[in-house]
């Protein structure tokens, strides 16, 4: 399936009273935030992105509990939060998200509100379909599932590009990935449930 189509299948299907909830997993640098905000615009009115990363544990927090080196990683999301806030979506007219920001590398609590006039909820993240609790809570929520599957070469490729551009050199970038970028990838694409659909070569 191709976005255009993935377009038309969530306009069709969400044809009708209530949110429509969108769950749009991958690794690492599979081009979710961008497939995520092309969707919103296609959609749009009523349609917007709900980040997973605001669930980010704080530096400090990945500090104390000796996670710094492996943040990403699932144990460094506030899961159970995360779980929560989608279960709100579902019912609540007006609910505040946290938004990650990239330039302070933390999470901001109630940056964003997702109010009644918001009816599609791409929802993006690494670990929506992850099979270990209480990720597994969440595939029920979601009236959509989807997958974005690149070839672990070009999630490499990606990954280095990504860190050059935050100032990393090419050893360390390298270092980083092969230590926490790839693991955490190798997660998503091992230990996730099946998705409804699958895109490929996004």
């Amino acid at each position: 399936m191709t976005p255009d189509g993935l377009t038309k299948l969530i306009r069709a299907r969400a044809d009708g009273p209530g949110r429509f909830l969108v769950a749009l997993a991958g690794p690492p640098a599979s081009g979710k935030s961008t497939l995520a905000a092309r969707l919103a615009t296609d959609l749009s009115p009523g349609a917007r992105v709900v980040p997973m990363d605001g669930f980010h544990y704080d530096d400090a927090v990945l500090t104390a509990r000796g996670l710094r080196a492996r943040k990403g990683s699932p144990p460094t999301f506030d899961a159970a939060g995360f779980v929560h806030l989608i279960r709100r979506l579902r019912t609540e007219d007006e609910v505040a998200i946290p938004i990650f920001d990239r330039s302070m590398e933390l999470s901001r609590a109630a940056a964003d509100v997702v109010g009644p006039d918001d009816r599609i909820l791409i929802v993006e993240g690494n670990y929506l379909l992850l099979d270990q609790a209480p990720w597994n809570a969440l595939p029920a929520l979601f009236d959509l599932t989807v997958f974005l599957d690149v070839p672990e070469v070009e999630l490499v490729r990606r990954l280095t590009a990504r860190w050059r551009d935050h100032g990393k050199d090419d050893a360390a970038a390298r270092d980083w990935i092969a230590s926490n970028d790839l693991p955490n990838a190798l997660t998503v694409i091992r230990e996730s449930r099946p998705a409804e659909i699958v895109l490929r070569g996004f």
